[in-house]
């Protein structure tokens, strides 16, 4: 098992066409994705060859669940697109989302979420701004690294992308049943709730990593789910425990205002939940290794 993404899981790539889609469907496919098509308006009809696996180029993304049953779609359109590239995959119903996409204007991240919830929630989005999911050994649906860790027991949710890479690496002795990388965008799809409630769900999930970042206060609200919701073992790991308030540290939902938003105020939260807090992603990754140790 696995959360969102498993190996019977059919992609498609929108915007496989383009440079960013092309370099990845390539590294998807090696990692053993079954992508099952392309969507490109302008190139519907054609096939592309990658390393001896032919894709097919459909122009909508109805037309490739129609032919190939897809309920995957991974999104590289260019930020001024990207809208409407995801409103087109919630109208077509498709099951997943992931959006690869950085630099979309929240605006529009905000209307496709909402579209998304006004048609019923049948799309589950993840991102944008976000590396993707992944399930090792099984499916690979953005652009994480397949090779840095192998399937096992734990889940993890992230806001960065780079200490996604680094958990995966860390922990690859015991592996990872999903990961997913939820974006640092002020407007996102699916959040740590959602990935935690659905590891909770998940009986090959032991136990669950949690990574998340200064701004905003969703870590906050998560540690209070965590302690109505969620009975299987977290750790915790907040990035910007050196960062200065009131200053915008690079990614755009990482904004300090007041105590709500550091980094100590996210610490606290966590753990008065229950979740160990490392104050490294190593110290983070050693936390995780007593409690698998313990389950056994």
């Amino acid at each position: 098992m696995a959360i969102f993404l498993t190996k019977n899981s059919k992609v498609i790539v929108q915007g496989m066409t383009g440079s960013e889609g092309m370099k990845h469907t390539k590294r998807m496919l090696a990692s053993g994705t079954n992508i099952v098509g392309g969507v490109n308006p302008r190139k519907a009809g054609q096939k592309v060859d990658f390393d001896g696996i032919e894709v097919p180029v459909f122009g909508t993304v109805a037309e490739a669940m129609e032919t190939t049953g897809a309920d995957v779609t991974v999104i590289f359109v260019p930020p001024a697109f990207a809208k409407s590239a995801v409103i087109e995959a919630i109208d077509a119903g498709i099951g997943l989302a992931v959006v690869i996409t950085e630099g979309i204007p929240v605006h529009d991240s905000a209307a496709f979420w909402a579209h998304a919830v006004a048609t019923g929630n049948k799309t589950r989005i993840i991102g944008p701004n976000c590396p993707g999911v992944i399930s090792p050994g099984q499916s690979n649906a953005g652009i994480i690294p397949a090779n840095i860790t192998g399937p096992g027991k734990i889940g993890l949710v992230s806001k960065s992308g780079t200490l996604t890479y680094q958990m995966m690496y860390e922990l690859r002795d015991f592996g990872f049943s999903t990961c997913v990388g939820i974006g640092g965008d002020p407007v996102i799809g699916t959040t740590h709730i959602d990935a935690l409630q659905a590891f909770q769900d998940d009986p090959d999930t032991a136990a669950i990593v949690m990574i998340g970042e200064i701004g905003g206060d969703a870590e906050e609200r998560a540690a209070a789910y965590i302690t109505e919701h969620i009975t299987k073992p977290v750790v915790g790991y907040v990035a910007g425990f050196t960062a200065p308030e009131g200053k915008t540290m690079g990614h755009a939902g990482a904004i300090v205002s007041g105590s709500s938003g550091t980094a100590a105020a996210k610490k606290e939260a966590l753990e008065a939940a229950g979740v160990k807090v490392g104050k490294t992603p190593s110290e983070t990754a050693e936390l995780m290794r007593e409690i698998m140790r313990s389950l056994g």
